[in-house]
């Protein structure tokens, strides 16, 4: 394991009683069953949540509270825009909701060192999905920068019924 590695896994940051670490893999069970347990989030299969802590760990954010995991965030850096970080999902647990966790997380995959040449934020977000828009302006004012909204999925390049439009939110720069 490199010296980086080690010290990114080795930073840990205690607020609120809530650790904050790079995920691993022996997190993805985990992380599919609190994703799961929201029932407001797509849930993807457990193997996706197994890679997504393996391979996009220093991207990615998880968050403990008594050795249980409370909150996770899933980014990676844009092949296509080597400046921009993209999150694919923020999931926090109903018990430790309305406390902030999701925007200190945001801000602790910003810090990672990872994240040194990130310039840009970037995310979808459905039109019901109040919470997370406001997540992510939010995050926009406490960068005091901008946030532009545009579309980016349409509901007909869904398979099946029932799935929303999906807009882009950019944020940065930064």
């Amino acid at each position: 394991m490199s010296t980086d590695k080690i010290s990114q896994v080795a930073v840990l940051e205690r607020e609120d009683e809530i650790l904050f670490r790079t995920p691993t893999e022996e997190d993805g069970q985990e992380i599919w069953q609190m994703i799961k347990k929201t029932g407001v989030l797509d849930l993807n299969s457990s193997y996706s949540y197994l890679m997504w802590a393996k391979f996009f760990d220093e991207t990615s954010v998880i968050a403990e509270s008594d050795g249980q995991a409370v909150g996770f965030i899933s980014g990676f850096i844009q092949p296509k825009k080597p400046d921009t970080i993209f999150i694919w999902q923020v999931a926090v647990d109903e018990s430790a909701r309305g406390k902030g966790l999701a925007s200190r997380m945001l801000q602790d995959i910003l810090h990672k060192v990872s994240c040194r040449n990130i310039r840009y934020l970037e995310a979808t977000i459905s039109p019901s999905n109040k919470a997370s828009q406001a997540l992510f302006k939010k995050l926009a004012r406490d960068l005091k920068t901008s946030c532009e909204i545009t579309g980016c999925f349409t509901e007909d390049q869904f398979p099946g019924e029932g799935h929303e439009s999906e807009s882009l939110f950019r944020i940065g720069p930064f």
